[in-house]
């Protein structure tokens, strides 16, 4: 089990290397994450991991959303 979290880490974090270091929403979803893998079994660096995982990629749907509201208004105005 210890090799299966260590390859997890290493994974994780060759991910996080070659991504910018654009960090909204990993933190708070690493800690949510890693408090909640902790009393899940104790993974709480396993939990942290996706917990940031799935903070960056919630952050990047709202950005692309408000972009889109962004967007809406100016094609309308040119109607």
């Amino acid at each position: 089990m210890k090799s299966f979290l260590l390859a997890s880490a290493i994974a994780v974090s060759a991910i996080a290397a070659t991504s910018p270091a654009d960090a909204k929403g990993c933190i708070k979803g690493a800690v949510v994450g890693g408090v909640a893998g902790h009393y899940a079994g104790h993974h709480g660096m396993l939990g942290a991991a996706a917990g940031c995982l799935y903070g960056r990629h919630h952050a990047k749907e709202q950005e692309r959303q408000r972009q889109q509201q962004q967007a809406q208004p100016s094609q309308q105005e040119k109607l």
